[in-house]
């Protein structure tokens, strides 16, 4: 899929507004019972950037950004200021912050994974957009300075020689979302002052 390795401003996004979806189906019964059912298996993001314009040089700066993309055609990076380190948001990724996999003396490539737990039940995500320079890789708990790399594209590990077998291969790292433009018209206004705004710039988690 189209996709241009940059990010959107950062001093724009730490401003805006999302999270996560689900897209569940609810049947309510005769009884008034009720039926849920997960329509996705996994969460989609979405988020607002309009929130995080201040100045008219935002708003210039997210107008050239979205030519740039041609609006809804080309995804990109996007940091969510409330979720985009291995660790907690008060804390330095760390390599043994999650884990990625295990070693079977063959596989040499691991996918990047965060995994969100709540008391027995946990989700694990794929994340495919680290961001360069911040992966850290540790097998049984002994950190690595070399003997792999990472594709920041697609958050995969590769080692030159594959972990032995039980190894426990854990990583640590910072991480965009990708994502796209969730329109291909940008409703600018600019009031007396010359000062202007955006109503909203929806954005949408681009999955494959």
């Amino acid at each position: 899929m189209a996709f241009h390795e940059v990010r959107f401003p950062d001093d724009i996004s730490r401003g805006a507004r999302g999270g996560p979806e689900r897209r569940t189906q609810v049947v309510e019964l005769a009884s008034g019972d009720e039926e849920r059912n997960a329509s996705w298996a996994n969460s989609r993001r979405r988020y607002d950037a309009a929130y995080g314009i201040r100045r008219a040089d935002d708003l210039a700066a997210v107008v050239a950004f979205f030519e740039a993309r041609n609006g809804r055609l080309y995804g990109f990076r996007w940091k969510d200021w409330a979720d985009f380190k291995s660790c907690l948001p008060s804390g330095t990724p760390s390599a043994t912050d999650q884990a990625i996999g295990t070693g079977d003396g063959a596989t040499t490539t691991f996918q990047l994974v965060k995994s969100y737990v709540s008391g027995p039940q946990t989700w694990t995500r794929a994340i495919t957009k680290p961001v360069s320079g911040t992966v850290r890789i540790a097998i049984d708990g002994v950190d690595q300075a070399s003997g792999w790399s990472v594709d920041t594209t697609t958050g995969i590990v590769s080692f030159t020689t594959a972990p032995a077998t039980g190894a426990t291969i854990t990583a640590g790292f910072e991480f965009d979302v990708p994502v796209r433009f969730d329109t291909d018209t940008l409703d600018v206004t600019l009031d007396i002052e010359r000062l202007g705004a955006i109503t909203s710039i929806p954005l949408i988690e681009v999955r494959r």
